[in-house]
């Protein structure tokens, strides 16, 4: 977790939700319902253009799945598209990165397994009512003859509230009023801003969707469509439906 996720807006719709400026050139993907492990990803950072300007928030591309500066290659990115909150600041292959490279990682939603009996019953978890989730990332920058890959990893904390029904993990989500905080590249210091806020988590809406995401080859706006569940798949009604 957090192992697949949607971003479909264009990089001019999310730098207007983000107060940010169309960094991407001709760089951006597409649509994607489906991101999978070192595809790539639309990301909000903020950096100086030039030693002579003043810092600027813009949209990204970055390649999902975190590799450090020292690494031999390529090859772990995979292993490493998620990052634990809890010791990000500790982990050497993080910590410069949580320190002084930190981005969000904007999506419509994301996609999880529940475990049960049999197959498992994939989830999509989003907002609902069009605004992107804002996932915390660190990027790290990884050359090769002369060339820069950009890469990324989205934080993870433990759930919280209905989400722990469906798994253990989720993205650390950032409130609107911490997006300055996390971006400010001014700010070594972000360990208070490592928790997930209770109220943003109560709005999501826990979406049980068809198993053709298990596929990534699958990539269509059907994937993040709600579907009826059994009677005996059904999962146990949630505090919040008792209530």
């Amino acid at each position: 977790m957090c192992g697949r996720y949607a971003s479909t807006k264009d990089p001019a719709l999310l730098a207007a939700e983000f107060d940010a400026v169309d960094g991407t050139g001709d760089e951006a993907p597409g649509a994607d319902y489906n991101i999978a492990p070192t595809k790539h990803v639309l990301a909000v950072v903020e950096r100086k253009p030039s030693e002579e300007e003043d810092v600027e928030r813009s949209i990204r591309v970055m390649r999902w799945g975190l590799v450090p500066h020292w690494a031999k290659d390529l090859s772990g990115a995979a292993k490493m598209i998620n990052a634990r909150a809890e010791s990000v600041l500790e982990k050497p292959a993080y910590k410069q990165s949580a320190i002084k490279r930190r981005c969000i990682l904007p999506a419509d939603g994301w996609y999880e397994w529940q475990p049960g009996e049999g197959r498992k019953q994939p989830y999509f978890i989003t907002l609902g009512d069009g605004a992107s989730l804002a996932m915390a990332g660190i990027w790290s920058v990884w050359w090769k003859d002369d060339v820069p890959t950009v890469t990324c990893a989205v934080l993870t904390t433990d759930a919280i509230g209905a989400m722990t029904e469906v798994h253990h993990r989720m993205p650390l989500l950032l409130p609107h009023d911490r997006w300055s905080d996390w971006l400010d590249p001014a700010n070594t210091d972000p360990s208070k801003l490592l928790a997930s806020e209770p109220s943003l988590v109560d709005a999501l809406e826990l979406r049980p969707v068809s198993t053709a995401v298990n596929s990534v080859k699958n990539n269509d706006p059907s994937l993040m469509k709600r579907v009826g569940l059994a009677e005996d798949e059904k999962p146990a009604p949630t505090l919040f439906e008792l209530s």
